[in-house]
């Protein structure tokens, strides 16, 4: 696939290249800064743009705004952001700004190369990747709307934010994928999330609501 690529580390964007070139991939344009980021990626309308958080002009959280500018001319663009801490405003005002095809991952994950690489093929196939530490802290703040989640249903919810399907949630909790099947539409429902939508898409909105609210 065609990818974008910002990190204004030039060590850094060089070696998520490399990753990225080894595994059969073009990156199309590789830039340092935010600016450079939205022009690139409104230009090439790639795959998939993949970006730091850090980067000038501000030097603290360029690489997301950059994501929210870039979504807000194209609300379809599949984002993965890097970053060594979560911002949790601009976290949410990019989660907010579309469905699916949007990653969150800490730099750690990028040592993972296998994992790493299946959050892009994730996030550019129209998918959700929350790294779990994102999750834990987005969720820390916002859990009372959603008291009326039992403690089990919140685990699950919880799963689903780090892109896990049920067949992997069940597997996780070692229970049977129809118990995890039970949990999700008791949560849809709890959350008010309309059967006439696919599941896929209410999974989505049920993520969104768990991180936003």
């Amino acid at each position: 696939m065609r990818i974008v690529v910002a990190d204004d580390s030039t060590l850094l964007r060089e070696g998520v290249q490399l990753i990225l070139g080894d595994a059969g991939h073009e990156v199309v344009a590789g830039v340092g800064d935010g600016t450079a980021l939205v022009e690139a990626a409104l230009r090439e309308r790639p795959d998939l743009v993949i970006t730091d958080v850090r980067m000038p002009p501000s030097g603290t959280d360029e690489g997301l705004r950059a994501a929210v500018r870039i979504r807000q001319e194209w609300p379809d663009a599949p984002i993965l952001v890097l970053s060594q801490y979560v911002v949790e405003a601009y976290a949410d005002e990019l989660l907010a700004a579309g469905i699916g095809a949007i990653g969150y991952l800490l730099k750690d994950r990028v040592g993972d190369i296998d994992e790493f690489l299946a959050a892009v093929d994730s996030v550019a196939g129209g998918g959700t990747v929350l790294d779990p530490q994102v999750v834990a802290q987005l969720m820390t703040r916002r859990r009372d709307p959603l008291t009326s989640l039992t403690p089990r249903e919140r685990e699950v919810l919880s799963l689903m934010a780090q892109g896990l399907s049920n067949a992997a949630i069940a597997a996780r909790l070692v229970v049977t994928s129809g118990a995890v099947e039970k949990h999700t539409q008791r949560i849809f429902a709890k959350l008010q999330l309309s059967p006439d939508d696919t599941a896929g898409h209410r999974r989505v909105l049920a993520v969104l609501a768990f991180l936003r609210d």
